[in-house]
């Protein structure tokens, strides 16, 4: 996890040299975040599937379930509350949206504005069938596979694997995620979304935007699951505006 503290939100997500690495105890887990900023507004980032705040918003595990993204979400909610932010944004990427959507809808108090983007409240059968497409860590590019074997060596192509089929199990057990969830959102929301993206169907746009009151939606045309990279500049100038409405 990662929380910058805006004036404005800083121009370049999490430019190394000015983050500071800390842990903390939540609930008897032992949870790392990073930090980066000076302002007096709290925007928390939340990573997606093995991913960190450094891998996944630079320029866990063995399996998940509804009870990890839940527990996820109350680990951020209790992170926050151990470091004194009674209201703070969120920022979720992939898995971390969907931690992000569950925490906006069982902490609405806590959480002021929410930005999603490369999520689903559900999974589907074109899910799958991306998820088949980029099973294979050997066919990802260098620029993708390169943080995740810095973090976890040699056992990330066992953790991905181990990743794939607990997300089809879920699909096997009816697919839903958080979807009765999405009525419980009051916190302003912007949903962003690449067409191109092979990991997400585009029929998630339009399933949370239908379902979240006080939402609206962004697409890169162009985009894919990690749009925010190729389109760093633009991507920090809609959230920061949005967040500062």
């Amino acid at each position: 996890m990662a929380l910058v503290l805006r004036k404005t939100l800083i121009s370049q997500m999490f430019p190394v040299r000015f983050i500071s690495s800390h842990y903390t105890k939540v609930g008897g887990s032992r949870i790392h975040y990073v930090r980066s900023g000076t302002g007096t507004e709290p925007v928390l980032l939340l990573p997606g599937a093995l991913g960190s705040a450094l891998s996944d918003f630079s320029p866990q595990f063995e399996g998940i379930s509804k009870d990890f993204f839940s527990n996820d979400a109350n680990s951020a909610q209790g992170l926050m509350s151990e470091l004194g932010y009674r209201q703070f944004s969120a920022v979720g990427w992939s898995d971390g949206g969907i931690t992000g959507l569950i925490l906006a809808a069982r902490f609405p108090k806590s959480v002021k504005r929410l930005v999603v983007f490369g999520c689903n409240a559900y999974i589907s059968e074109e899910d799958i069938n991306m998820i088949n497409q980029v099973a294979d860590v050997s066919k990802w590019s260098e620029r993708m596979s390169e943080p995740m074997y810095a973090m976890y060596g040699e056992s990330f192509p066992t953790l991905w694997s181990a990743w794939c089929n607990e997300y089809k199990n879920i699909y096997n057990k009816g697919g839903d995620i958080c979807s009765s969830d999405l009525k419980n959102i009051s916190a302003p929301t912007l949903v962003i979304h690449g067409n191109k993206d092979v990991m997400v169907a585009e029929e998630h746009l339009e399933h949370l935007t239908s379902n979240i009151q006080n939402s609206r939606s962004f697409v890169f045309e162009n985009g894919k699951h990690n749009l925010h990279f190729k389109y760093q500049k633009e991507f920090n100038s809609i959230v920061e505006s949005f967040l500062t409405e």
